[in-house]
């Protein structure tokens, strides 16, 4: 049974609930960008949303990689490249373009508008997490950019290991970059990585999830690995436990990050391991994977949709009840809206960068997720 399970997965050509769990990840960013300030509990948890893009985007990425090597016996770096820069660079640079006219117009005396135009060349290059200065006092324009470079930097330097290492060999080698992230994290590499260093702000930046999204990846891909995780995450019950596990995690105010991090890992696994699973009656239905789809347009308009509202609406711009009600539904037209006329064409142009023999059709990759801040405990 085993067997087969892992041929019926080797065979997915689309993984319809990764759409679903975007929904689940951009709602509680949206709803954490309409809160005037960070809200204590539960409903200040909105940050984790973006552990969930990532920890999808890791698996999503290492699989098209994979079942491309296996396929055609390498990967194509320059067509892999230009699948990304066709989904993720004109939206991108539509929304920057759009900010730098924002910010123009603000009088010369904000510190927004210097800040800006001084960040620019990072967030063109996105290498903005790596050296711009984001502990000021005042708003920062454009600063959920970047998770968008985490998952760039990813790109950087994955299909090239992955490429070149054996599934085992990668298995060790992204293992040891979240054991160095977490050693660096904790300081336990102060001795090579001098503390407001540059380098230490460099390799801190790697997102924990996305390795592990990746680790679930090679995993799966393997038929002994995967008989592995198949009892625990190939049960109807697994995607739900998980999901249940994730939030309890959430709630508690001790739990450490990793560990809920390792939650939606396990999440993400129990509604790729199987077509039908606990939670793809809900993951699966219309509205959550519409929402998915377009969770990277609602990722970068999304901020422009919650200030319209707040300029429309200042005797309600403290509500977030208020604020998300209306905000959401207008970024989910904005992101509509830049779908069809905006990335459409481009993305009707990915299928020349195609291996010679099909690649499996998983899903859209979103490219992260839009937030102020990383949060760093749960």
């Amino acid at each position: 049974m085993t067997s087969d399970a892992h041929e019926n997965y080797l065979g997915t050509r689309h993984f319809s609930s990764l759409d679903g769990l975007r929904c689940l990840a951009i709602v509680p960013v949206t709803w954490h960008h309409s809160t005037p300030r960070p809200l204590p509990g539960f409903l200040g948890k909105g940050p984790a949303g973006v552990d969930l893009f990532f920890c999808v985007s890791g698996f999503l990425i290492t699989t098209l990689l994979l079942r491309e090597k296996t396929d055609a016996g390498t990967v194509r770096l320059s067509n892999f490249y230009a699948r990304r820069a066709l989904r993720i660079l004109p939206l991108y640079y539509a929304v920057l373009l759009a900010y730098a006219a924002f910010a123009w117009f603000l009088p010369e005396s904000a510190p927004q508008r210097a800040h800006f135009f001084r960040t620019l060349p990072l967030y063109a290059s996105f290498t903005a997490n790596w050296f711009a200065d984001f502990g000021v006092a005042y708003p920062i324009l454009f600063s959920f950019a970047w998770s968008l470079c985490i998952e760039e930097q990813f790109y950087a330097f994955w299909p090239w290991l992955v490429r070149r290492l054996s599934r085992a060999n990668a298995l060790l080698a992204m293992v040891a970059i979240v054991v160095c992230d977490a050693l660096a994290e904790r300081g336990e590499l102060s001795w090579l990585l001098p503390p407001g260093g540059h380098a230490l702000r460099i390799v801190t930046s790697f997102a924990t999830p996305i390795g592990l999204g990746a680790i679930l990846a090679l995993l799966l891909q393997g038929a002994r690995s995967f008989s592995w995780l198949w009892p625990v995450l190939g049960a109807k019950w697994s995607a739900p436990v998980a999901f249940a596990l994730a939030i309890a995690l959430l709630i508690s105010p001790s739990a450490p990050l990793f560990v809920f991090q390792l939650a939606l890992a396990l999440l993400v696994g129990a509604c790729v391991i199987r077509e039908r699973h606990g939670l793809s009656v809900v993951l699966d239905a219309r509205a959550p994977s519409y929402v998915g789809r377009v969770s990277y347009g609602l990722y970068l308009l999304n901020l422009t949709a919650i200030g319209s509202v707040r300029r429309l609406f200042p005797e309600h711009a403290g509500s977030a009840a208020f604020v998300f009600s209306c905000s959401f539904p207008l970024a989910l037209a904005l992101a509509a809206l830049s779908q069809r006329y905006l990335e459409a064409p481009f993305l009707r142009l990915r299928p020349r960068f195609l291996s010679a023999r099909a690649q499996p059709k998983l899903g859209p990759s979103d490219a992260g997720a839009a937030i102020v801040t990383r949060a760093r405990s749960v």
